[in-house]
């Protein structure tokens, strides 16, 4: 079968094309060269058999008047999931060296009609069947409700890059109970899928580099610091940046609420995961682990999640009522057989007091001691699936060291955290829904990205299982009318051909990652688009400023760490200690405690007069509902600098003009509790 040249260029002679794509019938997918002396954008070679990309026009590069990069930030994808969950849970890879044909293929249980597709006919698509074909028909697949299929073909993602894209965030996925249960053809271990996922992401750099002419040529660039990062969107490039979004990270699982690993797993995990380029990461995902609670899943995916939880932790989620106006997602009630079926005999998925809409399991001490794991190797946190208890303990340590490497790249977040993520520097993207649905969500926050002068991204999600915006058809105020122009103007954009298949967003959806232009237009003719587009187009800037932030802060320096401390009591237990200085030694497995009455004070001696203007409280179960805070030259006269009657433990940061102070005193006037006051630690700073 003769295949089309890519872009519908001339590859030479028309004798030469034939020939090579005879070969390409006979013996695999060979090379088709491109004309001598092309721009910069077009390859010199491609696969003969290979998806169009349908963009002319020179990509944009540079920055604008303002020195600030301009164009798109994907903030959540996964490239190369095809390889996790053990192979075949997504159908399809990201690259071939034989080219589409090869890449673009079912995974075998799928034939003869997709009724093999056990994910599959669980979460959508067909009516339990489909056809395998993929290359060169394309009839079933990729679609816009189908969630095992490939949606990241190198080529589609290159015509995601031709249309403004120029960040990507490649979160490297996998769940090793969902391996466990499916087809699979590798080992179900989520470090070693995470390990596999990053060398076949720089394996896909070294396979653009050679279509572009050598090392260092393709427009697929792995970086690894944000002014590397600047570099590349400014030479018009795609920056890729590696994140983990998996749901047992070094082992930290747990099992009937035991955790299966230790700080020193999380102290190599995180140095390897460093090592391979990761700079971003989730702590939990899915399902609640060892470092924290995860913010629950809806509908019949929610209850498969759920059993799910349970045949991996022996334990379902927990449910109580929420402390705050924030809350996780509704519980998933409705029926999963499948996943239902493998339950043991006699148990069942519990029912949830619909009052109770938060997850017990917040941020764990693992949990917290890998948050600051990633705080001092500069890696920036993923705050969506984490429980609302979990994001509010993570945010509070966060604003305690004032760092600014915090993400909500796909809409998982409780969106009252926003203006605490924005204080903080952080960067915010919305998932990939539907254009009226996108500029919606948009509106409810571009009041405060206005206030802190912010882009916005999204986070497409694809191969990610999620589901991606459907057909809005012809006739529809916002469909899209072929060719387009990019956002800045620079490029036309023709509805994308792969093989045999012509895909149109308004009849197709945005069935694979190729589309996101066409869902960006369709955004851009949407009421109050316009504005969402200019928004995105800033997106890059603001994600790169979070991270060059987040690569330059420098810890404070804790004037009390280690400082002689006293109190007014401390409680006596005869296996371990509670004496003051446990509240300064920098362990948070350590804590003071003092006696069972409310007028109770805790002071520390910084050695000599310091200015003092922040002080960081770790309270344990036992806290303080009111309490105040004190300073003392002499450790005599004391001045109240800071006070609270509505305290609610966990972190507490005071921060208060600047003032001379020597001692540092933590008065108690009213306890939460029946027992007295706790403190794991207390950190006196500077202003």
């Amino acid at each position: 079968m003769t295949r089309p040249l890519s872009r519908g260029r001339g590859g030479g002679s028309a004798l030469l094309a034939l020939v090579l794509a005879l070969a390409a019938v006979l013996f695999g997918s060979a090379p088709v060269p491109a004309a001598a002396g092309g721009p910069w954008w077009e390859p010199v070679s491609r696969p003969a058999a290979d998806s169009q990309i349908n963009v002319t026009g020179a990509p944009f590069t540079g920055t604008d008047a303002r020195g600030k990069v301009r164009g798109f930030v994907d903030a959540h994808n996964h490239l190369m999931s095809d390889e996790g969950f053990g192979g075949r849970l997504i159908c399809g890879r990201t690259f071939s060296e034989a080219g589409a044909a090869d890449a673009l293929k079912d995974c075998p249980e799928h034939y003869p009609d997709g009724s093999g597709a056990l994910f599959e006919n669980i979460t959508g698509g067909a009516d339990g069947h489909h056809d395998p074909v993929g290359w060169p028909t394309f009839k079933d697949w990729p679609a816009h409700n189908s969630l095992t299929h490939q949606q990241n073909y190198y080529a589609w993602v290159e015509r995601a890059w031709r249309g403004g894209q120029r960040v990507l965030v490649n979160d490297l996925v996998t769940n090793g109970l969902i391996c466990s249960i499916l087809p699979r053809d590798r080992s179900c271990d989520e470090m070693d899928s995470i390990r596999l996922q990053a060398r076949k992401t720089y394996e896909l750099q070294d396979y653009v580099d050679r279509m572009y002419g050598g090392p260092g040529k393709g427009w697929f660039r792995i970086v690894t610091d944000a002014a590397q990062a600047r570099s590349v969107v400014e030479q018009g490039k795609l920056a890729v940046v590696l994140g983990v979004e998996t749901s047992e990270p070094f082992g930290c699982k747990q099992i009937l609420d035991v955790a299966q690993c230790d700080k020193a797993d999380i102290d190599r995990g995180l140095d390897e995961l460093y090592g391979l380029g990761v700079r971003s990461m989730f702590l939990c995902h899915k399902f609640d682990n060892a470092l924290c609670g995860v913010r629950f899943d809806e509908g019949a995916v929610g209850t498969a999640v759920n059993i799910g939880q349970f045949l991996s932790t022996g334990t379902f989620w927990t449910t109580e009522k929420c402390a705050g106006p924030q809350h996780d997602n509704p519980i998933g009630l409705a029926a999963a057989p499948v996943m239902a079926s493998k339950l043991p005999p006699g148990v069942s998925v519990p029912s949830y007091a619909s009052d109770a809409k938060c997850n017990t399991r917040g941020l764990t001490r693992l949990g917290e001691y890998a948050l600051r794991g990633m705080i001092d190797r500069g890696m920036m946190l993923e705050l969506d699936h984490m429980s609302v208890k979990a994001a509010g303990r993570a945010l509070d340590i966060l604003e305690s060291e004032e760092y600014p490497g915090v993400l909500s790249s796909h809409s998982w977040m409780d969106l009252d955290w926003t203006e605490r993520l924005y204080r903080l520097g952080g960067f915010v993207a919305q998932y990939m829904h539907g254009a009226e649905g996108f500029v919606g969500e948009a509106g409810q926050k571009a009041a405060l990205r206005a206030e802190y002068g912010v882009g916005l991204g999204y986070g497409t999600d694809m191969n990610g299982v999620g589901g991606w915006p459907g057909p809005v058809g012809t006739g529809a105020p916002n469909a899209v009318t072929y060719p387009f122009r990019s956002f800045d103007g620079g490029s036309v954009l023709d509805r994308q051909v792969t093989g045999q298949r012509v895909w149109d967003l308004n009849t197709d959806g945005a069935a694979h990652h190729g589309m996101v232009p066409d869902w960006i237009e369709q955004i851009r003719l949407t009421a109050g688009g316009p504005g969402v587009v200019d928004e995105l187009a800033s997106g890059a800037e603001s994600y790169l400023t979070t991270w060059k932030a987040t690569e330059d802060h420098e810890p404070g320096a804790n004037l009390a760490a280690g400082a002689p401390a006293s109190a007014s009591s401390s409680e006596w237990n005869p296996f371990t200690g509670y004496a003051p200085g446990r509240a300064f030694d920098g362990d948070t497995g350590t804590r003071w405690a003092s006696g069972w009455s409310d007028d109770q004070w805790l002071r520390v001696d910084l050695g000599s007069v310091r200015p003092v203007g922040r002080v960081v409280l770790d309270w344990e179960r036992a806290y303080a509902s009111r309490y105040r805070i004190e300073l003392s030259e002499n450790g005599t006269d004391w001045r109240t600098v800071w006070s609270t009657t509505t305290g609610d433990g966990g972190y507490d940061t005071a921060e208060f003009p600047s003032r001379s102070a020597r001692y540092v005193r933590i008065h108690g006037e009213q306890r939460a509790t029946k027992w007295g006051y706790s403190l794991h630690e207390v950190a006196v700073h500077r202003a």
